[in-house]
């Protein structure tokens, strides 16, 4: 049976080509697609990214505790930033600006 079934193809080989190419064409079709969707999201992945860097690094520019609005602080301002000892209305504000 098995020598009858290797003798005998399911379809003349003039009658498989077309079934063959439209396999192919099919597979070719959804790689394609699925190459497009990664393409998309990873675009709007590194768009989301460089947003993020962007709020890290602004957060991190007013965060800076030896300048304060682009110019330098006092000596005495600086060491109170580093130490955690502002005045509370400086913190409250400076909490405000963060949200």
């Amino acid at each position: 049976m098995t020598r009858v079934l290797a003798v005998a193809p399911a379809l003349p080989p003039g009658k498989a080509a077309p079934y063959v190419t439209g396999a192919y064409i099919v597979f070719l079709a959804l790689v394609l697609v699925y190459v497009a969707i990664m393409a998309t999201r990873l675009s709007a992945t590194e768009r989301d990214l460089a947003a993020l860097r962007r709020d890290v690094q602004a957060r991190e520019d007013a965060d800076e505790p030896g300048t304060e609005s682009g110019v330098a602080a006092e000596p005495g301002r600086k060491a109170e930033a580093e130490s955690g000892t502002q005045p509370k209305a400086r913190r409250e504000r400076e909490a405000e600006r963060v949200r």
